[in-house]
């Protein structure tokens, strides 16, 4: 049976639109003003936004599984609180072992999420490793559905070098896929944590201190440079500072295509954080780490102008009891991460949208259009359109509430967000056309599936 959702204000790349839609066979059917309900089941949607389903471009689901420092959320609980919080696809980071197969890393994935997801997902490909072999192996995750990879400037267990990251760039190009990379000067991060220990600094505030925004800027300007000699557009995962946009900028002022990704953490928390009594500080060790005040004003600016591309989390959800608690005598021994998939739309919708800082159909082109986009789903994901799949979010405005370990879904035993009074709520989320949470409650679990994807889409 149909669906006919009535009333609402649907959020369309051209702008908002008071317009029906209709859902059948988990397609969006019909789109316009005043649609006859015919044997549609109606849905009042009055006073609420019609978002397209939020896709969250960076998760760690099931991380370091077996480990002490195993992430909380796994695919059954991370999924459950995407989708509640109104996203409808995750985008998580496949990481084969050193020495094995790309193959093997996509088997292990797809053995965790696979029947387990109440959202829908892919996967992102590292590359740790870069020989014949692996390069052999790009297309035939092209054929299995795989187009996007990332790669790292640091951590010694999974930086790359620079003439390796020059070959993926070029290889994965060629593919019609895109790189992403984490960009942090490994060598300066290896000696700022050394001297921060030199100075008997020990505790999380000498977090920050170990990587400062410089050691972004400088793995950035690599990178591009590095992008710009291989000739293919790439991404720029979870940027947190103004130095690193600066470098951004220029890069794109010179004509090179490239793509940024930040998270609502470089937005709303500062490095404040790292100065709470005790060791509560752990809770917001991440890399990289939360910024000044400033970095927070640079990175709403740059969203507001069109300059931020896509918004993802890096949920990476380490309980604080007994597992930040490891690096307790040593920051450097803290599993670095934060939660953060469950709360990402209403986060930007309240300090966003509500606040004035961005539009409804800022947060959709940041949240659904141009991840679809960048990472081969659109048009069938990322956009209200006939055709589209009927991953929809039916969005109450007017919804206040405070976010709370009490009240969240994600498995985690804390909330950076805690007490943050937020405004507006996911009141029912479309997953293919089947309403999976309504009343902002969970009412059908897994039903998320696999997304096979295409070549990515530029568009800058």
């Amino acid at each position: 049976m149909s669906t006919l959702i009535q009333n609402g204000t649907l959020v369309l790349p051209t702008g908002l639109t008071k317009a029906d839609l209709r859902i059948a066979d988990g397609k969006i059917t019909e789109i316009g003003p005043c649609l006859p309900l015919g044997d549609s089941a109606p849905v009042d949607a009055a006073g609420k936004l019609i978002f397209p389903g939020f896709i969250d471009t960076h998760t760690h689901f099931e991380m370091n599984k077996g480990l002490p420092n195993e992430t909380a959320d796994d695919w059954v609980t991370g999924t459950r609180a995407a989708v509640v919080g109104g996203t409808t696809c995750v985008l998580d980071f496949a990481e084969p072992l050193r020495g094995c197969s790309l193959a093997s890393a996509l088997d292990t994935w797809h053995g965790r999420a696979d029947g387990r997801a109440s959202c829908h997902y892919s996967f992102h490909m590292t590359i740790k490793d870069w020989d014949p072999r692996i390069r052999a192996e790009l297309k035939d995750m092209t054929a299995a559905g795989i187009t996007s990879y990332k790669v790292y400037l640091a951590y010694d267990n999974l930086r790359v070098s620079d003439a390796a990251a020059y070959e993926v760039i070029r290889a994965v190009g060629e593919e019609g896929g895109v790189l992403g990379c984490h960009c942090e000067n490994g060598d300066l991060v290896t000696e700022g944590i050394r001297a921060q220990k030199a100075a008997g600094h020990m505790g999380p505030s000498a977090h920050p201190r170990s990587r400062p925004p410089l050691v972004e800027a400088e793995a950035i300007d690599r990178w591009l440079s590095i992008a710009e000699l291989a000739g293919y557009p790439v991404n720029i995962v979870h940027l947190s500072t103004r130095r690193g946009l600066e470098v951004a900028r220029a890069a794109r002022s010179r004509g090179q295509e490239l793509y940024i990704e930040s998270c609502p953490q470089y937005f709303l928390l500062n490095e404040s954080k790292y100065q709470l009594p005790g060791f509560e500080s752990a809770k917001f060790v991440l890399s990289p780490p939360l910024r000044a005040a400033a970095d927070n004003a640079a990175l709403w600016e740059a969203l507001a102008a069109g300059e931020v591309d896509t918004m993802g989390t890096d949920h990476c959800s380490f309980d604080y009891d007994g597992v930040k608690t490891l690096g307790r005598d040593d920051f450097s021994k803290i599993p670095n991460g934060m939660p953060g998939v469950e709360h990402r739309p209403v986060l930007m919708y309240t300090a966003g949208v509500a606040a004035g800082r961005i539009t409804a159909v800022d947060m959709a082109r940041v949240l659904a259009e141009n991840p679809a986009r960048l990472f081969g789903m659109y048009p069938h994901k990322g956009v209200l359109a006939v055709g589209s799949d009927a991953d929809i979010v039916v969005w109450d405005p007017a919804a206040r509430w405070t976010i709370s370990v009490e009240n969240q879904t994600q498995n985690v035993d804390y909330t950076p967000y805690e007490g943050c009074s937020v405004q507006g709520r996911a009141e029912s989320v479309y997953l293919s056309g089947e309403r999976v949470v309504e009343g902002g409650r969970l009412v059908r679990e897994n039903r998320g599936g696999f997304v096979r994807r295409g070549s990515a889409q530029f568009w800058r």
